[in-house]
């Protein structure tokens, strides 16, 4: 997970961690943002917030007798939305500007967001619980991977019950990355070669969600260039100048399950993820795409 979270700030990607409550995703959310050098903010997401309340506001002071302008957590670093499926679809829609082209409007007047802006967003299941509103695919789409948490292991859970038994690690956290050379890494991961092996297979994956007959709505180009920036990320992070099949194998199913969107019968027989690994299978690996002379 902490990997994936990597890939995507360097990726210039948003992250959407989904799972039951308490399995850790805000703490996750917090740690990272604590190791990064920039500013953190946070929306706990209610039915009841409003989209002024993410973006901000222009109010009227009444000492200087003139509007003023209210800044909304969105300009920031790192943002924090948690339990995102709990605003309603007007306040999501909120986020669709910030996250996609990294800027604001308030009444009017745009304001661009400073870079590194990258969104973390936890929700819980949709299925069982009330007062939730499911992400459109317009939303899902501007994350680029959607993570599930899941229950740890036996072993992990003892480690984090001993870790925990006598301090608070998160009090431990110091910043470790500096925003300028997090940018610097960005346009680093754009050098890392891409073969045209390897950018086919890419390409073929993105064409197989658009085809399968069990899928109505596929990954989208605004995913294949998420895809082709993920994948170089990756190959960067694990110390290569070049991406290997294995880094797009790899990422596939973090980026393709939230984007597709089943047919009605391939809903019934199966889930994303089901066909997601079908569609994976099915992709013939090239051997030697991505290796340099």
């Amino acid at each position: 997970m902490v990997e994936l979270l990597f890939t995507a700030i360097l990726a210039d990607g948003h992250v959407l961690l989904e799972s039951v409550p308490g399995s850790g995703k805000t703490k996750l959310a917090k740690s990272f943002a604590k190791v990064m050098d920039g500013k953190f903010s946070r929306i706990q997401f209610t039915p009841d917030v409003l989209p002024s309340d993410v973006t901000g506001i222009q109010f009227f002071n009444p000492k200087t007798q003139e509007f003023e302008l209210r800044k909304g957590p969105v300009m920031t670093n790192i943002l924090l939305a948690d339990e995102i499926n709990r605003a309603t679809p007007k306040t999501q829609s909120s986020l669709l500007e910030v996250m996609e082209e990294k800027q604001t409007t308030v009444d009017g007047e745009t304001m661009k967001i400073d870079a590194p802006l990258f969104v973390v967003a936890t929700q819980n299941p949709v299925e069982g619980n009330q007062g939730t509103f499911p992400l459109p695919e317009a939303q899902l789409d501007r994350f680029l991977f959607k993570l599930n948490m899941g229950y740890p292991s036996a072993e992990e859970e003892k480690n984090i019950l001993l870790t925990y038994q006598r301090n608070e690690p998160m009090d431990e956290l110091t910043s470790k990355i500096k925003l300028g050379d997090l940018l610097k890494l960005r346009e680093q991961v754009k050098e890392v070669t891409l073969a045209d092996d390897t950018l086919n297979y890419l390409l073929d994956l993105v064409r197989m969600t658009r085809n399968h007959t069990d899928v109505e709505l596929g990954v989208s180009t605004r995913g294949a260039l998420a895809f082709m920036r993920a994948s170089q990320a990756k190959a960067m992070l694990n110390g290569r100048s070049y991406v290997i099949p294995e880094d797009v194998k790899y990422l596939a199913p973090y980026l393709f399950e939230h984007r597709i969107v089943l047919s009605m019968e391939g809903a019934i027989r199966k889930s994303n993820e089901q066909i997601v690994k079908e569609m994976i299978e099915q992709v013939p690996v090239p051997v030697e795409a991505g290796q340099l002379q």
